[in-house]
């Protein structure tokens, strides 16, 4: 990955690619989890264990294989299960359905179930060796045979175990003598010797994409994607560009709610019934309320909610903020760290000063208040229900409710003075 920071720990719709695993081995009701680290532990355990603390760690000191890694963990054997599922931080997509497959699998019968599979273009990859419906081999591609690299059919690498049987399997596996490694796929030729019965469970190409480079992150980032989107149309969102539409693990989309082209919802957003987020808008750890309107080109910042009928338009940037019910905000404003009353109107080019270089500051916007185009409430500052205040003006105390605030120079007119102006500006001119 050419990073500083762990691969597991590069996300794919705002979450780490290890936080998917954890989510799918809950989703698909795991009692238990662990997590082998190695590279990086300190960042992974803080992650994990404050999105699931109940998940044990489990450190290989030495990196020796994927069989090495599973073993790593072997304190948790002692705690008898019904299966154990070996899943891999870097194969973020593995979904909770796929998991239940597998475990169907080892509940008919098998001891071993082997994810698998069909590749378009299987070079690289272990081949899946079946006959009559039970699994024999993994043949890796340099030990394989003509005939054997023409299958399509490859592994995953997730496996599943019967847990009566898994760990003794695992202890039995050997050391490779070419790489000095223990492999997992090796648990296969040693269930059947010993008679036991191992099936490969398929899955689409998609879902077991493993992450090792940017462009494979990509790849990742660009299915989930395309899976998010299928998902929220199918709940009643309406996309109208969907393929320029990018959300996260987290997002909640109500019923009827209109996006727009190029949108980007972070971490952190909800949007309710009947809202609407216009084109270019960036919204993140914001919730939005039902029937409000997002955009053009706004930006919601973490801390901001937006409630029903709310109008923030084009070029406006809100953060940290309770806007209320009907205001508008139409354009070229910033409010941050601010409460704006039900009915107010916001003028163009308002904002509120909320930061002095040291620290941040609170504004209080009433209900039905009028603020003029450009101007500025120096917080802190509490503008009373119903006031008005003249455009541009800066306010830098408190406005009762229901009074009119006008705070900048007097103007003052004279009559012929552009033409007076210009020629004193011209007579001090210099010669060219």
């Amino acid at each position: 990955m050419r990073s500083a920071m762990p691969k597991v720990m590069h996300k794919v719709g705002g979450l780490p690619m290890v936080g998917h695993v954890v989510n799918a081995a809950k989703a698909c009701g795991a009692d238990r989890i662990a997590v082998v680290v190695g590279n990086g532990a300190g960042i992974v355990r803080d992650f994990v264990a404050a999105a699931a603390p109940d998940v044990t760690f489990h450190e290989q000191k030495e990196q020796l294989g994927t069989a090495h890694a599973v073993l790593a963990a072997s304190a948790e054997f002692r705690t008898p299960a019904d299966d154990i599922l070996i899943l891999y931080g870097d194969t973020p997509l593995v979904g909770d359905r796929t998991l239940r497959k597998m475990r169907r699998a080892l509940a008919s019968g098998a001891h071993v179930a082997v994810l698998g599979f069909h590749a378009q273009n299987p070079a690289g990859y272990g081949r899946l060796i079946e006959e009559k419906g039970r699994l024999v081999a993994i043949r890796e591609e340099a030990d394989a045979s003509r005939e054997e690299r023409a299958i399509d059919y490859c592994n995953a690498g997730v496996m599943a175990f019967a847990g009566d049987i898994g760990p003794q399997l695992l202890k039995s596996i050997g050391k490779n003598a070419a790489k000095g490694e223990y492999y997992l796929t090796d648990l296969v030729a040693l269930a059947n010797r010993a008679g036991r019965t191992v099936v490969a469970v398929e899955a689409d190409a998609d879902e077991v994409l493993g992450v090792n480079s940017r462009a494979e992150l990509a790849m990742a980032e660009a299915v989930w994607q395309q899976r998010a989107r299928r998902q929220a149309m199918a709940a009643g969102v309406t996309m109208i560009a969907p393929e320029t539409v990018f959300l996260s693990h987290d997002t909640v989309l109500g019923r009827d709610v209109l996006i727009e082209p190029h949108v980007w919802l972070g971490p952190g957003v909800a949007v309710g019934e009947g809202a609407t987020i216009r084109a270019y808008s960036h919204i993140e750890g914001a919730t939005v309320a039902g029937g409000a309107a997002i955009g053009p080109f706004a930006r919601l910042r973490p801390g901001t909610r937006i409630a029903a009928g709310a109008r923030i338009g084009n070029f406006v940037e809100v953060k940290n903020a309770a806007i209320g019910k009907g205001t508008k905000i139409n354009h070229l404003t910033y409010i941050g760290d601010a409460n704006v009353g039900p009915g107010s109107n916001i003028g163009a080019g308002t904002i509120t000063c909320n930061y002095d270089g040291f620290g941040k500051h609170h504004t209080e916007i009433g209900a039905g208040v009028f603020i003029g185009s450009n101007s500025a409430l120096v917080a802190p500052v509490t503008i009373g229900d119903g006031a008005y205040v003249g455009a541009g003006s800066t306010i830098t105390k408190d406005v009762e409710p229901d009074a009119l605030a006008i705070a900048r120079g007097r103007q003052e007119t004279r009559p012929g003075g552009a033409s007076r102006l210009r020629a004193r500006i011209g007579a001090q001119r210099l010669p060219d």
